[in-house]
């Protein structure tokens, strides 16, 4: 990436469309965060959610002048960090304590990095839905304060045992905290059987931003471009803009888990136009 002359696109919302753009570094697995900068700056995204693992370049085990030069690098491309994607499981079954001082750690580095949310799992296993409720619910109870101190919401995404915006939305019910929300992945909600019209209303309350991605079937989960798969990006779009939801759309490239998929980079800009017609009609 280096040297390359890159290309610019207006990145200011068009008519009718509010919402804002951003990728996941889970595309780009360990890019440099110049070039990721560079990339989201050069295909007109918004912002970019950075994967917090050990194998990336961000990650809790990073110090002050590492965290300050990315800050920097973001800063100077005009790119947003909008999200710590981490891997700790809220509902997961053992101590509350190590799972505690994860979320500590992942606050720490959102905060550090100026990012507006951290990502969670549910991972609640083999456990009862009630019991991983419970677990999930006391321990994202006992982060919101460390959060709303730092300005960095937890964000608990729809994903594994709490795959539907239900079954996220009954885990923040009992939270209560404006600092704790969700993240709402429309691939697992459609894979858990529930259409966007019925996502969205038990989201609404807790929700930070919409995952997007595109998939051929619930079979072949490899990732595709945006509107090349099944997925009902279409119908989550025209309801977000009917219901005048002004957030963002992440899109959420899994190129890490299926190294077979196409190259992300040369995916980035269609799939910004691909978004913005979306959003272009629903308006």
């Amino acid at each position: 990436m280096k040297g390359r002359k890159i290309p610019t696109y207006r990145t200011t919302p068009i008519k009718g469309a509010r919402m804002k753009l951003a990728f996941s570094t889970l595309g780009v697995p360990g890019m440099p965060m110049p070039d990721v900068a560079r990339l989201a700056a050069g295909a007109g995204y918004h912002g970019v959610e950075l994967r917090a693992h050990p194998e990336e370049p961000v990650h809790p085990g990073i110090g002050a002048d590492e965290r300050a030069r990315v800050v920097a690098e973001f800063r100077d491309a005009g790119i947003e960090i909008l999200t710590v994607a981490g891997y700790v499981r809220a509902a997961q079954a053992g101590p509350d304590e190590p799972v505690l001082a994860g979320l500590r750690e992942l606050l720490e580095l959102a905060h550090d990095l100026g990012a507006r949310h951290v990502r969670v799992f549910p991972g609640g296993g083999e456990q009862s839905p009630e019991e991983a409720d419970a677990t999930a619910a006391r321990r994202l109870a006992a982060a919101a304060p460390r959060a709303a101190d730092l300005d960095v919401r937890l964000l608990l995404e729809t994903h594994d045992s709490h795959r539907t915006g239900a079954d996220a939305a009954r885990v923040l019910g009992l939270v209560g905290h404006g600092s704790v929300g969700a993240i709402w992945d429309v691939m697992h909600t459609w894979l858990g059987g529930e259409d966007p019209a019925t996502s969205y209303p038990a989201l609404f309350p807790h929700l930070g931003y919409v995952q997007v991605k595109d998939i051929a079937s619930a079979d072949d989960t490899t990732p595709l471009p945006l509107g090349e798969g099944v997925l009902p990006l279409t119908e989550c779009v025209e309801l977000l803009s009917r219901e005048g939801w002004d957030g963002w759309l992440c899109w959420e490239y899994e190129k890490r888990w299926y190294p077979q998929a196409r190259e992300f980079p040369e995916l980035l800009a269609p799939g910004r136009e691909h978004l913005l017609r979306l959003l272009t009609d629903a308006a």
